[in-house]
């Protein structure tokens, strides 16, 4: 059903995190950081009903995963991440499920491999992202079933 979801590429395995999701005191290492998160959210936000399209990485001819966080990212802070959701899962910092904060990155592995899709959490276990299926960005909960299930890890930019 959404298996087309494996656009984005893969590395090998990271145990999946489990918790309650932004529970702990993670805080970001500066004010700037924090600003830089928020306008992560809301540029990502910015972004739904976009078009899908493998490869994409430009809002008008569309976007697939890694295409729209690097995006977003680079509009934000100006750091050019690779177009490659394994690879920008390398260029990061994991954090536990519970660590996670509006602006940080969440994995799924939604083809046998984990890094396989990502995308922007929001905060209250939500995210967006750009799947394949159905064929644009869209708002999706970490607690349906197909997520939670596939669920690989987070990962930040910001804090230590």
């Amino acid at each position: 059903m959404l298996a087309t979801l494996a656009a984005c590429s893969s590395v090998p395995a990271e145990k999946p995190q489990t918790g309650s999701r932004g529970s702990s005191s993670r805080g970001y290492a500066t004010p700037e950081q924090q600003a830089q998160a928020n306008e992560i959210v809301m540029q990502a936000m910015a972004l739904l009903d976009t078009g899908y399209r493998f490869g994409g990485r430009n809002p008008e001819a569309g976007l697939d995963c890694s295409g729209m966080v690097s995006l977003v990212v680079e509009k934000v802070t100006g750091r050019r991440l690779p177009h490659n959701a394994a690879q920008i899962a390398a260029q990061t910092r994991q954090i536990s499920a519970d660590e996670m904060r509006p602006g940080d990155f969440v994995f799924f592995n939604t083809s046998g491999k984990p890094f396989s899709h990502m995308g922007i959490y929001l905060g209250d276990g939500r995210f967006v992202h750009a799947p394949s299926s159905r064929g644009k960005v869209r708002l999706e909960s970490l607690d349906l079933a197909y997520f939670s299930t596939r669920f690989t890890g987070a990962r930040t930019l910001f804090g230590d």
